[in-house]
């Protein structure tokens, strides 16, 4: 079975985030136990897989695994199984997606790959206790992201952010306590509107490079902070990445470009 890792929100190699990609044929899915095998195996922030869609209002299905879990959303594996697609010539323009979050449609554009994606909007909460600690890190403002149920920590600038280096095992016991996926730590930018950074070590993901799920919230949030719909957005990890966003309602609109750095075969 053919295999690719491809690095997404990314405009070079070895920047972005990589997901491996493995499409399928048509028919059942593989065991569940294989899939998050694979996904294991790859080690990498999701593994995602496809196949054609039965479904009258979908044109595949997909699915994302973490290296311990499957995931409801993820934006980069999207984004990266939409690159591979249209580089097969399987997609061209618009394609929908059959997920766990909903019909998702990914649209092919000569400047990259839109995503339209379900909003996360945050609401307000209390300061989680150990929260400053395990960030080393004064929150200026703490919200919840939607159902995704990211904490969404605001920070006094992007050298704050920058500068975070978790305390894993502590963030890892917050999570759990408080019924979390991830903590997101973000401020105002200077060369970009806001910059972000992403961390799920209950996920097996300490810190994820990009994360496109994670602007579900950061859309609305930074939006209404600056007055302005249209924004883009860096996450400052040691790869880096670029999203543009954009909110509408209850959707928002990610998109990036991507890059394949690696095609071959799965032998088992």
């Amino acid at each position: 079975m053919r295999i690719r890792v491809v690095d997404a929100f990314a405009a070079r190699p070895f920047t972005g985030n990589p997901a491996a990609v493995c499409l399928f044929d048509a028919g059942e899915w593989p065991d569940e136990a294989w899939l998050q095998a694979v996904a294991t195996e790859m080690n990498h922030a999701e593994t995602a897989f496809a196949r054609p869609s039965e479904r009258a209002d979908a044109d595949w299905d997909l699915r994302w695994f973490t290296p311990t879990n499957e995931e409801v959303l993820c934006g980069h594996a999207t984004l990266a199984t939409t690159h591979a697609l249209a580089a097969d010539g399987k997609v061209s323009g618009k394609v929908g997606f059959a997920t766990l979050s909903g019909i998702l449609v990914a649209t092919v554009e000569d400047d990259g790959i839109r995503l339209d994606f379900p909003v996360n909007r945050p609401f307000e909460v209390p300061v989680p206790d150990g929260l400053a600690a395990s960030l080393a890190v004064e929150p200026l403002e703490v919200y919840v992201a939607g159902e995704l149920r990211d904490l969404l920590v605001v920070v006094r600038d992007e050298a704050t952010v920058r500068a975070v280096v978790p305390d894993y095992d502590a963030m890892a016991g917050i999570i759990r306590r408080e019924k979390l996926r991830g903590v997101i730590v973000t401020a105002q930018g200077s060369e970009y509107d806001f910059v972000s950074r992403f961390f799920a070590p209950g996920s097996g993901i300490p810190e994820d490079p990009v994360t496109g799920s994670a602007h579900t919230s950061l859309a609305p949030y930074w939006g209404e902070r600056l007055g302005r719909n249209e924004l883009v957005g860096y996450q400052a990890s040691a790869r880096g990445g670029v999203v543009q966003v954009s909110s509408s309602g209850d959707r928002v609109y990610l998109k990036g470009q991507a890059i394949t750095v690696l095609d071959g075969e799965l032998l088992v």
